[in-house]
Parts: C-alpha cells; structure tokens; sequence
C-alpha cells in the first residue's frame, strides 16, 4: 500500500485539505487526514482525460501546416512519412503523459500500413501498455469526399495536370463497403482490446461519410454497445455544406438514424446551434471542446458556456494541437475556462465545470466507464500530483483556494508525478515506462529521412490549398 500526504485534494467534489491517499493496487483504498505539513506539499487532483486526439508524434507546424484553416491543413498531413507504430505511439502518448493525460482518445485518421491494421493496432496498444495510460481507440471510418467537400471533380479540375495527377495518386481511392469497415473494428478490437484499451468506432465526420456508412455504424453501435467517435461542425464551410446536403438539419439526420445516443462523443461542435445542443443532451452525447486546436485551426470559439447550461456532456481535448504544440493539458484547462466565463459578476463556466470536463466527463467517452475522475475510497487510482510549493511559490498566504491557483496558474512544469492504475506513470517530468527521448529522436530521424520523397507532394499542395480556398469561400461559407 503506498500512502501519498497531500496538503491539498481537488477531489472532483470540493477541496479537501492535510489528507493521506492510500493506494493499493491499482484503486484508491482509503483518503485520512493527517495534522501538521507535508512536505514538499502536494497538490493532487483527478488525472485529465485528453478527450480527442489523433496520435500525431510531430507537431504539424514542422511541416509547414501551422495558421491554416482546416480544410487546408488537414492535406499538409500528409508530409509526415509513416514510420514504426510502436514509436509514434508512444511518442503521442508520452508527450500527453508528461502534460497530465492519463486517459487518451485517439481518433486514428493516420494509418502507418507497414502491415494490416489489426497488427497495427495492436502496436499502438503495446505503445499504451508501456506508457502506462487508458487509451480509447477509434478506427478511422470514411467513404466519401477525398478532397474538399462534394465530389472531387471540380476541385481536381482547377489544378495544373501535374498537381492533380500527385493529389489524385495521394489522396483519391476506393473505399470498403460500409459492412466491411464495421467487420475491420471488430477484426481491431479482437486483436488489440483490452480494460484499459478499448476500441471503438470513428467515423471522420458527417462531410467524409455516406448517409449508409452512418446509418450502419448506428445500427452496429446499438447491437454491440460500442462506443462511437467522431467530428461534428468543426468549422464554418462545414456547416454550410451539411447545411446545404442536410437542409440545414444534419443533426435531425444523426437523430433519425439513431446515432445520437450516450454511446456518440462528437468532437468540436463549434458551429452547433442552440437547439442542436439542446438535442444533444436530452439524447446524452458527449461533446468534446478542443479550445487550443480551434483557435489555431481558426475553426472559431465553440459554444461551451451554453453546452454547460443547456446539460450537454462536456469533455475537453488536445486534438494534437495544444496552444504551444506541447499537450498540455492543465494549460487547456484553464484556457477553456478563460475563454467560456464570460464578463462580470456571474460566470457562464465556472471552474468545477471545466475541471469536471476535464477529468470525469471525459472518461466514459474514452473508457465506456463513468467509473473515476474523482478523488475518493474506492475510485479508480488515477491522480495528477502538482508541486504545491513550485505552484505557490510567493507563499504569501495560508489560506488561498488551491483551485484557484490551478486556474491561474498551473501549467505542465508543476506535475510531479502522474499516476493511472495505481501505476507512476511520470515522475519528475520523465516518463517512466520508456525512453522518450529516445523514441522521440528515433520518430524524427525517420520523418528526416522520408522528406526528400515529399517534394512532388509539397510543391502540388500550394495549388489545392488555393483550389481548396475558392471552394469553400465561394460554395459553402457561412456566417
């Protein structure tokens, strides 16, 4: 049993203070208080859920990718060469454990394919285990809209031969029937499932799925109890294409054919309108808020403080693209709460909401278990534990709230350890399950590598973006 004295406790239910956590095994057995000091004081709250990410080992601005709107950042992925699924993995999950991640999402939109998926998978899954954290894994799903949004004819046509023949060899390619992409997550999940991996489906988006692939991962989540993944009205042109596909009423479309239900997490709704989010929650679907990666994918402001008023689910991710490319997840914690407080005397998001998103709300969307994100007897030991004297570091005072600082101040370099399952999983700002830097070096030596074999693809894209750019302003810009 190992006893961890904590001069402060954000238990995901209040403050506690001068308490003892025991742990044994992998569950929290007991919380006493103790009288005098602890030192070095501790700070522990729940370990942070990153509810929405992709796995990305490399920040995208190496490549060139950083201030584009999505539409034309999504295609400069596709510079980074694959390299060894073990290490991006790792590399992904190391990077957000040393950020305060314990429970991942990853939307797996970005297929290494040295070898069939499954094995794959089942890489990323070892990748996880030596980490140390809980992973949610959704098998990218799409079957329609390769590039740009509508058929892909009139975008390819307004390229220079050259450029479009590279795009075409990239980016266009038949697609599995619908009955084959539901067999392929479950080929993944016999392969690669665990407790502390669990699989799910993750179709990309209603703009990059047919009305029957949806429909079928509907009916495939309502028989299996399989959790289901995917984007939502991310961005403006978004909207204004389902708007004109869907008469406006693409979120009636997902209701109709049963896939809102508490089994859906939709990540973003930034461009959702107030009934849309009223339907949502009487439905019980988990929203997803990526604060970070909207404002740098210029995506807009989601709307948060009304998702929290209206009872919707909410839950916050990285989405690869934390504020300083560093997934850092308490820095998103208090980005989110800055930006969704509002002005004045009565807050519209206080800081027991954002902190519940962050640790609690997010874990059933990951996990398929409302089990954990809180601080008690019995719970899941899964803790994030700050250097209280590094966060208050003035000490001028004795009797601060302990969240405030954490909403004022706390950033990655104040963890002093992360713990999931019972497990140290970072202490001291090194992950203790693999070598990082390692890994880290090796993944960019390989990207490094695999550059030169870019270059027909790096000089075509300045022509899609710009093909890209007239499309969406000129068919389905929105206000």
């Amino acid at each position: 049993m190992r006893q961890i004295d904590c001069a402060h406790l954000l238990t995901g239910a209040g403050v506690q203070n001068n308490q003892t956590i025991e742990i044994e095994d992998d569950r929290i057995h007991s919380l006493r208080s103790f009288t005098g000091a602890s030192k070095p004081r501790l700070l522990a709250m729940p370990a942070l859920v990153n509810a929405h990410d992709h796995g990305r080992a490399v920040r995208t601005s190496s490549i060139g990718a950083s201030g584009k709107p999505l539409e034309t950042w999504l295609p400069h992925l596709a510079l980074f060469p694959a390299v060894d699924p073990y290490l991006a993995a790792a590399v992904s999950l190391g990077n957000g454990a040393l950020g305060g991640a314990g429970i991942v999402m990853m939307h797996y939109t970005r297929v290494q394919g040295f070898t069939d998926l499954p094995a794959e998978v089942a890489e990323v899954a070892r990748a996880a285990r030596d980490v140390g954290v809980r992973v949610g894994f959704a098998v990218s799903m799409k079957d329609r809209n390769p590039v740009g949004y509508g058929p892909p004819e009139l975008l390819l046509n307004a390229l220079p031969k050259e450029a479009r023949d590279e795009i075409v060899s990239r980016f266009v390619r038949s697609t599995p029937a619908p009955r084959d992409q539901i067999k392929l997550v479950e080929d993944v999940a016999a392969a690669a499932e665990s407790p502390d991996f669990t699989v799910q489906y993750g179709p990309n988006g209603v703009q990059w799925c047919s009305d029957v692939l949806l429909q079928a991962i509907a009916e495939a989540s309502a028989l299996s109890g399989r959790r289901v993944h995917m984007h939502l009205l991310e961005t403006r042109y978004q909207r204004g294409y389902l708007d004109q596909l869907y008469d406006g009423d693409v979120v009636k479309f997902l209701d109709r054919i049963g896939l809102l239900s508490p089994r859906l997490s939709l990540a973003h709704c930034v461009w959702t309108r107030p009934d849309e989010l009223e339907l949502l929650a009487a439905r019980g679907v988990t929203i997803v808020t990526n604060s970070s990666s909207n404002l740098r994918l210029r995506s807009g402001v989601a709307p948060a403080a009304r998702m929290f008023g209206c009872g919707c689910r909410v839950a916050l991710g990285v989405d690869g693209s934390a504020l300083d490319e560093d997934d850092d997840m308490l820095r998103e914690l208090r980005l989110t709460h800055l930006l969704h407080v509002g002005s004045g005397f009565s807050p519209k998001a206080n800081e027991n909401d954002v902190l519940s998103a962050a640790a609690a709300t997010g874990r059933l969307s990951v996990t398929n278990s409302a089990e954990g994100g809180i601080i008690e007897a019995g719970a899941p030991a899964d803790l994030l534990l700050l250097d209280y004297d590094a966060l208050d570091d003035d000490h001028l005072r004795d009797d601060l709230d302990p969240a405030n600082l954490v909403f004022a101040r706390a950033t990655a370099r104040h963890i002093s350890e992360l713990i999931v399952a019972g497990r140290a999983v970072v202490r001291d700002h090194r992950v203790l399950g693999i070598d990082l830097e390692a890994a880290r070096r090796e993944v960019v030596l390989r990207m490094r590598a695999g550059q030169p074999a870019m270059a027909s693809l790096s000089a075509a894209l300045p022509h899609l973006d710009r093909a890209i750019r007239e499309q969406m302003e000129g068919q389905f810009s929105c206000t």
